[in-house]
Parts: structure tokens; C-alpha cells; sequence
């Protein structure tokens, strides 16, 4: 039976049956450790050094010729793959006999000399073979030639829910998450660099808060208490600030019972980074600074981006929400009220779920007629207060816009910031407006936080403070369209 023509079921017996013959054998098919000289990326930069000397490979068999007396197998460890020989009159009968038992899956120890084939490939002729690891459930094979794949691995439900197998057989998934490593890593050096202090707030919350946004409940048996799982850090990092830490960052899990869409996962990682005695222009310029930084880090200034060319050498351009709400919509939006704002949704044909208050008909606006067309990083800036529960008033005198921006590239958000609000009378007011459109029917309306109020009442210091969605940052500059495609793990619905 060939493991191309047999059921699954077929396949992993006759597997089952080749592992117990290697026992019969005394092979033991799962050792314990084995001593590993040469990576196949180092073996295949430096053949001319390594002609003829020995070495020691370890990784999963990818594809396998058995013949007669001679047989070749590709091996594949986490820098690429190398071709082995294996000729029985070298490894000895019995050796050679228990490779033919090996399946692609199988991990495989090699111990032989380097050398090249008559067609110029480096390869290893194995001197001595031990076996790792046997599979007993096969992996995809992608065929592969002239440099053309067949089979390919490609359904993207299939490699969400098997990641180990995607990251197996895609080698652009495996670089995708080592550039997302770069970056991460870059940007923790940066803010180092720049003074912050990386600190961790909880993840179960007796009160979430720092966004608008639906909360996961969760319930603690032993306390007899709800908790949620964080949608932001905000509130418990501006708690730092007030402590007397004057730069402080966190990297962190957050959750949001929401949407699954192509920019959203329920589980997501955030950047939040907040600094006393600055304003949200300053966190522009820094915010700026910091992309360029993560984008340097994997060689990208010039982004290609879903076949957009996006340029991040130059400087972002700056533009106030209402002025690009008018632009959009042919008219002054920013004395518009909610009736009004109804009217010009049913004008471009945007469909608006009924309860919408003002600050969510101007955010599904925005979405709709402005955002795709941000395609050069953009902070649009001078946001109604009415959507903006945590940041300070604006002081050009508007009492109902506030200092925040939002950095948009490509069309999709990517950073969210203001000039903290440190008044604790205007925020408590703000928290109960919110409160009141949560008793609306706003189920992502902030929550009134006592104990952050108590916080502020202490002193404030005039602050600033970004958050930036890693996971989109990852998939602009690894030019994914999918967040669950930067994600090794994404959120999926339950098909047991």
C-alpha cells in the first residue's frame, strides 16, 4: 500500500505496524537527545570549507527516494532543508533496512561527510543514521519541480487549525512569525532605549476600561466574584504615572468580545506606552520614530502593502477628523447633529443599525467614506470629545474636540493617542455620559471606574499616551491582508 492511495486510518496502521517492526529491531524510535555540529543553511554558505568533512544534521524528513542499494531524503531543520545519501554498504544492512522504514514526517539524525552531486547540490553522504522521532500521522507533502510547487498546502481554514503542519510545509508562515519576533523585539529596544520602564498590569479586571469595547465576563470560584478579561491597559498604566514612574510600556494580551474580520481578533496584542509631562504632538513625532525603527529592523522603509506602495521615510501628514469628513462628504460636517448625520448615511447607502448615538454614526462615517483612502500614514487628529471619554479638550478653544489622533496607513487604523485627560471632575463628567449611553443600549460604552477616578483625584501629571496594535503593524510590514495570518494561533469557531 503507498500512503498516497490509502485512507487516513490505512495509513496511520501501516505506520503503527513500521513502528513496531523498528522495536522488534532494537530501535529505539524516540531517543532521547542527539548531538547536532551543522545547521543545513551553514553546511549549504560555507560547502567550500566543509567539502569532504563531517558533520551532524538532525531535522524531519521532507521528501524520500528509496531504491535498492542507494536512497535520497531531504532534510529540513529551521534554517532549510539539505539533501542526504544514504547507501546501504556505508550505514550497514540493518541500518539501511530500518530507513526503508522511515516516512516523510519522520525525524532523522545524520552523521556523514559533505559533499556536492554530479547536478551540484549539497548534499551529506550519511556514514551513521538514527532515528528521532517516527510519525504515525503523515503530514502534507508539497511536491516540488524545477522550483514549482504541486499540492500546496493552501486552504486557510485547514492551516489556522493545523499550524504546526502550515508552519511545516509554508516556508513564508515560519518568516512571517520570525519577522514578527524582529519587530516585537525592536520595539522594545526602542522604548528602552528612549527610557521606558516595561511593566505588567492584570489581565483579570474587577472593571474593564480604557476603550470602548464588549468585555469577556469570566467568574472567580474561589473569591465568588466576576472579573473580565482586559480590553485595554490604559487605566492601570495612567495609575503608574500618578505613582511617580514617569515612562512606562506594556506589551500585552488583550480581549474584546467582538467581531472576527480580517482586522480583528477576539485575542490581540497591544503596545501601550505612556509618558508624563508630554502631549499627544509630541507622541506623534515618537510614534513616528518608533514604526521607522520596527520597519529598519526587517530591512522595510518602502512598504509594499496589498499592492500598495507606502512610503514611511517621509513624514506623516496630519489631518483634523472633521476636515476629512467634509472633504469626503461634500459638506461642513463638524455642526451636524445625529438626525443629520442619518440623513448623509442614507445618501451614500451605508446602512445604519438602529440606537447608533453621534459618536458612532461619525466613527461608521469615517470607516466608510475616509478610511480606505488614508493609504500614506496619516494621524487624523482633533477628535469630538463625544468619542473621546479619555482625552483632554483641545486647546484651540473648541470645547467639543479633544486632543487625540489616530494613525491610519494603508486605509486600516493602527495607533490610537491623546493628551491624557488629568482633570478629575471633567473625567468623572465624561465617565457618566458614558454611563448613560451604556444604560442606551451602547454595549461598548466605558464603564464609570471609581477607583481610577480616586486614582486622579490624587494628581496627574499632564501625559501621553499611545496604543498601537501590534498585530496589524506585524501584518503591514510582512504584507499579510489577514490578522489571523500573524497570529500563530487564531481565534476559530468550534467545529467539534
Amino acid at each position: 500500500m503507498t500512503e498516497e492511495h490509502g485512507s487516513l486510518k490505512q495509513i496511520i496502521d501501516f505506520r503503527l505496524e513500521k513502528l513496531e517492526k523498528l522495536r522488534e529491531n532494537g530501535i529505539n524510535p524516540y531517543p532521547y537527545s542527539y548531538s547536532v555540529s551543522h545547521k543545513s543553511e551553514d553546511i549549504i554558505r560555507d560547502v567550500k570549507d566543509l567539502d569532504g568533512k563531517t558533520v551532524a544534521v538532525a531535522g524531519r524528513i521532507m521528501s524520500l527516494r528509496k531504491m535498492g542499494k542507494a536512497s535520497f531524503c531531504h532534510l529540513q531543520d529551521e534554517k532549510g532543508r539539505i539533501q542526504i545519501y544514504v547507501r546501504r554498504d556505508d550505514v550497514g544492512v540493518d541500518m539501511y533496512n530500518n530507513f526503508k522504514l522511515l516516512d516523510i514526517g519522520d525525524f532523522l539524525g545524520v552523521e556523514g561527510y559533505v559533499f556536492k552531486t554530479q547536478t551540484g547540490e549539497t548534499s551529506i553522504h550519511a556514514t551513521v543514521l538514527t532515528i528521532l522521532s517516527k510519525s504515525i500521522r503523515p503530514i502534507p507533502i508539497v511536491k516540488e519541480k524545477e522550483g514549482e510547487e504541486f499540492d500546496s498546502f493552501v486552504d486557510k481554514e485547514l492551516r489556522y487549525r493545523n499550524r504546526h503542519l502550515d508552519l511545516v510545509v509554508n516556508h513564508d508562515v515560519k518568516e512571517t512569525f520570525i519577522k514578527r519576533a524582529k519587530i516585537i523585539s525592536s520595539i522594545r529596544q526602542f522604548l528602552d532605549n528612549n527610557g521606558f520602564i516595561e511593566v505588567e498590569t492584570p489581565i483579570l479586571q474587577p472593571l474593564y476600561g480604557g476603550a470602548n469595547a464588549r468585555p469577556f465576563l469570566t467568574h472567580h470560584n474561589t473569591l465568588d466574584q466576576e472579573l473580565y478579561l482586559r480590553i485595554a491597559d490604559e487605566l492601570y498604566l495612567k495609575r503608574l504615572i500618578i505613582g511617580g514612574f514617569d515612562k512606562v510600556y506594556e506589551l500585552s494580551k488583550n480581549f474584546r468580545n467582538e467581531g472576527i474580520d480580517r482586522n480583528h481578533n477576539p485575542e490581540f496584542t497591544s503596545l501601550e506606552f505612556y509618558q508624563a509631562y508630554v502631549d499627544y504632538e509630541y507622541m506623534m513625532d515618537f510614534v513616528e520614530k518608533l514604526i521607522r525603527s520596527a520597519a529598519d529592523k526587517i530591512g522595510e522603509q518602502k512598504v509594499i502593502w496589498c499592492d500598495l506602495n507606502i512610503d514611511l521615510s517621509k513624514s506623516f501628514a496630519r489631518k483634523p477628523i472633521f476636515e476629512l469628513l467634509s472633504d469626503a462628504i461634500g459638506t461642513d460636517v463638524s455642526q451636524l447633529n445625529e438626525k443629520e448625520l442619518i440623513t448623509i448615511c442614507d445618501k451614500f447607502k451605508i446602512d445604519t443599525p438602529s440606537k447608533l448615538n453621534y459618536g458612532q454614526l461619525l466613527d461608521l462615517l469615517m470607516s466608510k467614506l475616509v478610511e480606505p483612502n488614508l493609504i500614506q500614514p496619516t494621524f487624523v487628529i482633533e477628535y469630538p470629545k463625544a468619542i473621546s471619554p479619555l482625552a483632554k479638550r483641545h486647546r484651540g478653544g473648541n470645547p467639543e474636540l479633544v486632543e487625540r489622533f489616530e494613525l491610519f496607513i494603508g486605509g486600516m487604523e493602527f495607533a490610537n493617542a491623546f493628551s491624557e485627560l488629568n482633570d478629575p471632575v471633567d473625567q468623572r463628567e465624561r465617565f457618566e455620559n458614558q454611563d448613560k449611553l451604556g444604560k442606551e443600549g451602547d454595549e461598548e460604552a466605558h464603564p464609570v471606574d471609581e477607583n481610577f477616578l480616586q486614582a486622579i483625584e490624587s494628581g496627574m501629571p499632564p501625559t501621553g499616551g499611545v496604543g498601537i496594535g501590534i498585530d496589524r503593524l506585524v501584518m503591514f510590514l510582512t504584507n499579510n491582508r489577514w490578522i489571523k495570518d500573524v497570529i500563530l494561533f487564531p481565534t476559530l469557531r468550534d467545529n467539534s
